[in-house]
Formats: C-alpha cells, structure tokens, sequence
C-alpha cells in the first residue's frame, strides 16, 4: 500500500473526502515527525512505538579500495510493533 492507497482507504473508511483524508494522512505524519524531531517517542496502544536510534561514530572499510571511512554519528527512526499488531500479522 503507498501514500494514495492509504488516503483513500481512510477516506472510504471514516466516510471522508479524499481531500479531508488526505489532510488527515499528512497532519498524523507530521506530527510523529515533529516528535521524533524534537527526540520524542511516539506511543500508540496496540500499534507501536516510534522513536529515535542514536547511532555512535565509527569506521568502515570500502571494499573495492580498502580504504578506512569514518562513519559519523548520526539519529534514525526507528519502529517497534505493539503485541496487538504482532498478534494481527501473525494471524
């Protein structure tokens, strides 16, 4: 399912507009970005957890060359599924 699959699943679903849907869809995806942004988890019951991963510097090596990189620190999202959404796929 992509973003429009999406959209217009919730709009048939909650009886919307696909533009209202849409609004919806965007706002909701903003803000989990907004709270990871700002290095905040975002809980949702039975759903998941997003959250962010701090990732430490370190090394690697290239393969073709076998030069050394630095790899710099960096943050990623992270997702971590709720038993509710395990004990659905698992079905």
């Amino acid at each position: 399912m992509n973003k429009n699959e999406l959209i217009s699943a919730v709009a048939d679903k909650a009886g919307l507009t696909k533009s209202q849907a849409s609004d919806a869809v965007d706002a909701t995806l903003d803000l989990i970005t907004g709270s990871l942004k700002r290095g905040d988890e975002v809980r949702l019951l039975g759903f998941g957890t997003f959250a962010v991963a701090n990732r430490k510097a370190t090394t690697a090596r290239n393969p073709q060359t076998g030069a050394i990189i630095n790899v710099p620190a960096s943050k990623a999202p992270k997702f971590k599924a709720g038993k509710a959404l395990k004990e659905a796929v698992n079905v």
